[in-house]
């Protein structure tokens, strides 16, 4: 099988984090890419991820992997576990301040891989 590459993919560097599998669904889990800890989330028993960073600046802690991943209003969200602000999924915006927003980062599943974007 061929596959095909997009522009995207020949000029930004993919960095192997774990197999599929080893995201429980609707939960997070915590890797160091580039040196930055960054937090991937699982929703469902789907290959559906998201990826922000792990820093939750609220508690000033690593800690966002360790959240609760949920919905609010049909916004999909992770929960911090120390003081509760909910930040999306999608774009890292905080749902309780609307003043703060965290990184979000491309991450995609090949084969049975989870793979996060540097740049």
């Amino acid at each position: 099988m061929v596959q095909s590459l997009s522009i995207r993919d020949a000029v930004t560097t993919w960095v192997d984090v774990c197999s599929l599998d080893a995201i429980a669904p609707d939960t997070g889990v915590c890797a160091l890419v580039g040196g930055e800890q960054v937090a991937i989330f699982r929703v469902g028993n789907s290959e559906e991820l998201y990826a922000l960073s792990n820093y939750d600046p609220f508690s000033k802690a690593y800690v966002l992997s360790r959240g609760i991943v949920g919905d609010r209003r049909g916004i999909l969200k992770v929960a911090s576990p120390i003081y509760k602000q909910n930040f999306s999924l999608i774009n890292g915006q905080c749902l309780d301040d609307e003043t703060v927003k965290i990184p979000t980062f491309p991450v995609r599943v090949a084969g049975d891989r989870v793979q996060v974007a540097i740049s």
